[in-house]
């Protein structure tokens, strides 16, 4: 059965202030993301801040695609997250002060509107995209998160 949400974490040794200033910096992305190669903000003045739009850029071996997403939740030291093409899919940051660090939790969520999309878009082909989508996310969150915390960590 496809899994339409997902989420898993990792402990990094610094603060939440400090893990909120890389995640929440969307042009950082693509140096940890196995598919999402870049992110700019749409406006060049924008940042973390909920309302602003930026634009994804994937790659996979068979294809290559742009997304927009909007940030939905922009929290210093506590959450960031964003849905991709106006509710179709929902990514997100949760940090948590854990000892001397912080327990950085990625979710994802493949939302009604998506799932709706999706067959608009995909037809009888739906079911297995959505399939694929999860996967991506399933086996590239954990690759995201060590990534991030190689960078936060200095290594």
């Amino acid at each position: 059965m496809t899994k339409l949400e997902f989420s898993d974490s990792v402990l990094i040794a610094t603060t939440p202030e400090q893990v909120y200033g890389l995640v929440s910096d969307v042009t950082r992305i693509g140096e940890w993301s196995p598919i999402c190669k870049a992110c700019w903000w749409d406006d060049e003045q924008a940042g973390p801040a909920v309302g602003a739009w930026f634009t994804g850029r994937n790659e996979t071996p068979d294809r290559t695609w742009e997304t927009r997403s909007r940030v939905v939740a922009a929290e210093p030291g506590r959450e960031f997250a964003w849905e991709v093409n106006e509710g179709w899919v929902r990514w997100g940051f949760r940090l948590e002060a854990e000892g001397d660090g912080t327990r950085l939790t990625q979710d994802w969520a493949f939302l009604p509107k998506g799932i709706a999309g999706f067959g608009e878009r995909f037809g009888e082909d739906a079911e297995a995209q959505i399939a694929l989508r999860s996967e991506q996310a399933l086996s590239g969150i954990p690759v995201t998160l060590a990534a991030i915390k190689a960078t936060a960590e200095g290594a």
